[in-house]
């Protein structure tokens, strides 16, 4: 059961070796053929120095929700640093997928896939803002360069990932770029899985500290940047 208004478009998937989702619209994968699950600890955990970093309230906020193995990864490291309090999760996604669909994804996770159950079942209901235990998730349906202005938060950490610069490129813009760096907090941090120039140089002139540091597999860069 899908609940969406008209201008809401749902992801088009199709599945590689039946497990990986690549997406028809950007011609991408979802997550790393090799691991994602290690791609994402690698990127944007190591990247945004986590689980070090946690502490009460710490909000992370993402460009590009898709399967939603980002947020799981994250709630499993929360919870193994014993935070006591919820973790805050806000996501800005144009397509979101089928609940069905993200729980055959995660399904090549077993250990993010048995944790995303609660939220899954909220998902298929047609929630956005979900609480679950100690998650609190936002997920922020339309397109960034309108929802990500209006929004009022803050965050502590970013995980820029949207599909590539190359087939995405308006998630990966000077304004937009800059509209992230104007709901960073003092402080935070950024990491992506990409090292394309002008997505570097389009943090710095938002004002970001920029570092290109070790990718992940065969990906030889990556970027990682500090809010001053």
């Amino acid at each position: 059961m899908t609940h969406s208004s008209d201008h809401i478009q749902t992801a088009e998937l199709t599945w590689r070796d039946g497990a990986l989702p690549i997406n028809t619209r950007f011609d991408d994968p979802y997550f790393s053929l090799n691991d994602g699950l290690a791609e994402t600890r690698h990127v944007f955990l190591s990247g945004n120095h986590l689980p070090a970093r946690f502490t009460d309230g710490f909000h992370i906020a993402e460009l590009g929700f898709g399967t939603g193995l980002n947020m799981f990864t994250t709630l499993l490291e929360w919870r193994a640093a014993g935070m006591k309090t919820p973790l805050h999760f806000t996501s800005f996604e144009a397509f979101p997928m089928l609940a069905a669909d993200m729980d055959k994804a995660l399904r090549a996770f077993p250990e993010v896939h048995e944790i995303a159950a609660p939220f899954l079942a909220e998902w298929a209901n047609g929630k956005r803002h979900i609480q679950t235990g100690d998650l609190t998730a936002d997920i922020i349906i339309g397109d960034a360069r309108e929802t990500l202005p209006a929004w009022a938060g803050k965050a502590d950490a970013w995980f820029l990932d949207g599909f590539s610069p190359a087939k995405n490129p308006e998630l990966w813009g000077d304004d937009l770029l800059q509209e992230v760096a104007n709901h960073t907090a003092t402080n935070g941090t950024l990491a992506t899985y990409t090292a394309a120039g002008f997505v570097r140089r389009n943090l710095a002139s938002a004002g970001f500290i920029v570092t290109r540091t070790t990718g992940f597999g065969r990906k030889r860069h990556m970027t990682t940047a500090k809010w001053p």
